[in-house]
C-alpha cells in the first residue's frame, strides 16, 4: 500500500535537525517526523511549529516537543493551545511513572495559563478542558482516577468532533495508557486499534497512528496484526529515536531477532547522537535480549561492557534505572551462569521494584548453586519489597505513580519471590514443593501483561517450570510447559533448547 499522503491533509516536516548525520557540503539532513495537521486559531506563522511539536509528542520526544510548544507560546503570547502542548509533554502516558512528581506543579500552571488566555475555538477549549481533568486536584485524587477522567473527556471530544484525526489519535493513546495489565482480553487495546486502523489507511504518514498501533498490538494475542505498523513507523519518523526502536516491540513478540537487532542498533545510535540517554539504554536492553535469543552472546556481552563504561546515569529515572540494572542480569541468567548471577549487585538509588530484580538474580544464583540459606536471605528481601510496594499502592493520595502500577510491580515481585523459593526447595530436595511454587508463579505471570519498558520477563516462569520438570526427569510434562512458553514468547532460545532436550529425553525414556 502506498504511504504517500494527500497534499491537503497535512504538513511534512523538513526542518533542519542538527543531531542527524551530516550530508555532503555540511548540510544537515532534513528532519523527518511524519505528517501531522492540528489546526489552531493562533497566529498563522506558528502553525508549522505547533504541528512539529505535536509530531514530536507522538514519538515521545518530550523535551524537543516542549521546546517547540514554548517557541509557539513566545511567538504568540495569546496562543492558549500552546500551553496545552507544554502541559502534554509532562504527561508521559505509557512510561512509569506517567507524571513525575516534580513536574506536576509546572504542568498545572501551564493548563491554568491556557484556561486564563482562553480561545475562540471550542475544539481547542475541549482539548484544554480534557487535560485539565488530569492535573486537577493532583494532590488529593489518585492518578488512576484522574487518568480515567481524562480518557472520558477525550471520548466526549471525539464524539463531538467525529472527523478530528488528532482527537481520535490522542483518545486511542489515553485508552492504551489505562489498559489493565491483568485484562488478557485486551479490550482497551482493541478499542484503540479500532480507532487507529481506519486512520492508518487515510493518513499513512501520521507518526502517532503506527506508534500507538504497535503498543496496542504489543501482546501475544495481537502481535501478528502489528507487523505493518512496525515496518511503517521507522520509515515515517526516522529522526525520532523512539520511532526507530518501537518496531522491535512487535519483532520481539514474534521472535524476529534479526529485525529487532537492526531496529535497536539504529535507535541506540540515533539516541546517542541526540543525547537521549533513556532512549539509548532502552534500545540497548532490547538489543541485549535479541542478541541472547539469537545465540550472539559475545555481542550481548559487548553491549553490557559498553553500558559499564557509561557514567553519570540517573538512577532515579525509572527508564534508565531499569535498563542498566537488567542488562547484566540478562547476560548471566539467560546463559545459566548462576555463579555470576549470585554476585549481582543492585545499582544504588534505583526504585525498589527495579532493585527487586537484582535481589531475584542473586537469589536464583544462590539457590541454583546450592547455597540455600543465603538464597533464603534474598527471598526475605523480596518479601520486604513486595510489602513496601503494596503499602505504597494502597495510598489513596499518590501524585506520582499510577496505583495499578504499584500493584503491578508488587505482583511481579511476588512472582520473583516464588521462583527463588521454588529453586531453593528443589536444592533442598523438596521436589513437589518446588514444582508447585513454580507452577503458581507461571500461572500468575501468564495472567499479567508486561509493560512496554521490558521485552518480557527476565526468565519466564513457564520456561523455568519446564527446566525444573526436566531436571526432575519428567520430560513429557516438561515438553508441554516449553510449548506453552513458546506460545507466549515465540523464538526464545531457552525454551527452544528445553523443548528439544525434553523430546530427546522422552524418546530415551
Amino acid at each position: 500500500m502506498s504511504r504517500l499522503p494527500p497534499l491537503f491533509l497535512a504538513l511534512l516536516f523538513v526542518l533542519p535537525a542538527p543531531s542527524v548525520a551530516q550530508e555532503t557540503h555540511n548540510h544537515a539532513a532534513p528532519e523527518k517526523l511524519g505528517v501531522v495537521s492540528f489546526p489552531i486559531s493562533c497566529r498563522p506563522e506558528v502553525q508549522r511549529q505547533f504541528d512539529r511539536g505535536v509530531a514530536l509528542l507522538h514519538s515521545f520526544a518530550y523535551v524537543d516537543a516542549r521546546n517547540a510548544f514554548q517557541s509557539v507560546a513566545q511567538q504568540d503570547e495569546h496562543c492558549a493551545i500552546a500551553h496545552w502542548g507544554i502541559a502534554m509533554t509532562y504527561f508521559r502516558q505509557l512510561w512509569d511513572p506517567p507524571i513525575l512528581p516534580e513536574t506536576i506543579a509546572t504542568a498545572q500552571k501551564e493548563i491554568e495559563r491556557a484556561q486564563q488566555l482562553g480561545t475562540s475555538s471550542e475544539r481547542e477549549r475541549n482539548f484544554i478542558k480534557a487535560l485539565a481533568e488530569l492535573y486537577q486536584n493532583a494532590g488529593s485524587v489518585p492518578y488512576a482516577t484522574r487518568a480515567l477522567n481524562y480518557e472520558r473527556a477525550m471520548s466526549a471530544l471525539v464524539s463531538q468532533n467525529t472527523a478530528d484525526v488528532e482527537a481520535k489519535v490522542f483518545y486511542a493513546l489515553a485508552l492504551l495508557a489505562n489498559a489493565s495489565p491483568t485484562d488478557k482480553t485486551h479490550s482497551k487495546q482493541k478499542q484503540a486499534a479500532a480507532l487507529l486502523e481506519p486512520l492508518d489507511r487515510s493518513h499513512p504518514q501520521h507518526p502517532g497512528i503506527p506508534h500507538y498501533l504497535i503498543h496496542a498490538y504489543d501482546n501475544a494475542e495481537l502481535a501478528p496484526k502489528g507487523v505493518q505498523a512496525a515496518k511503517a513507523y521507522a520509515q515515517i519518523a526516522p529522526s525520532a529515536p523512539h520511532a526507530l526502536h518501537m518496531p522491535s516491540h512487535i519483532f520481539t513478540r514474534l521472535g524476529l531477532w534479526d529485525d529487532s537487532i537492526a531496529s535497536n542498533l539504529a535507535a541506540a545510535k540515533a539516541a546517542q547522537q541526540q543525547g537521549d540517554t533513556g532512549e539509548e539504554l532502552h534500545a540497548m536492553d532490547y538489543l541485549v535480549y535479541a542478541y541472547l535469543q539469537s545465540g550472539r552472546d559475545s555481542e550481548a556481552g559487548q553491549v553490557v561492557q559498553q553500558l559499564q563504561g557509561m557514567a553519570g546515569l540517573d538512577a532515579s529515572d525509572f527508564k534508565i534505572a531499569y535498563a542498566y540494572t537488567v542488562m547484566p542480569i540478562r547476560l548471566a541468567v539467560e546463559r545459566s551462569d548462576w555463579a555470576r548471577a549470585a554476585k549481582i549487585v543492585s545499582p544504588e538509588g534505583v526504585p525498589p521494584h527495579v532493585a527487586a530484580i537484582a535481589v531475584w538474580a542473586r537469589g536464583m544464583g544462590l539457590s541454583r548453586t546450592g547455597h540455600i540459606a543465603e538464597a533464603q536471605t534474598e527471598a526475605d528481601r523480596l518479601r520486604q519489597i513486595e510489602t513496601q510496594l503494596r503499602a505504597s499502592g494502597n495510598q489513596s493520595n499518590n501524585q506520582s505513580t499510577n496505583q495499578s502500577n504499584n500493584d503491578y510491580w508488587a505482583a511481579q515481585v511476588h512472582i520473583l519471590l516464588r521462583e527463588v523459593m521454588a529453586w531453593s526447595a528443589e536444592a533442598d530436595g523438596k521436589h513437589e514443593e518446588a514444582a508447585t511454587l513454580l507452577r503458581e508463579a507461571a500461572d500468575q505471570e501468564d495472567g499479567i501483561e508486561k509493560l512496554p519498558v521490558t521485552p518480557g520477563p527476565i526468565l519466564p516462569a513457564r520456561e523455568q517450570l519446564g527446566d525444573l520438570l526436566l531436571q526432575q526427569n519428567h520430560p513429557q510434562l516438561a515438553a508441554a510447559e516449553f510449548q506453552t512458553a513458546l506460545a507466549n514468547a515465540p523464538g526464545r532460545r531457552g525454551a527452544l533448547q528445553g523443548e528439544a532436550r525434553a523430546a530427546e529425553r522422552a524418546r530415551d525414556k
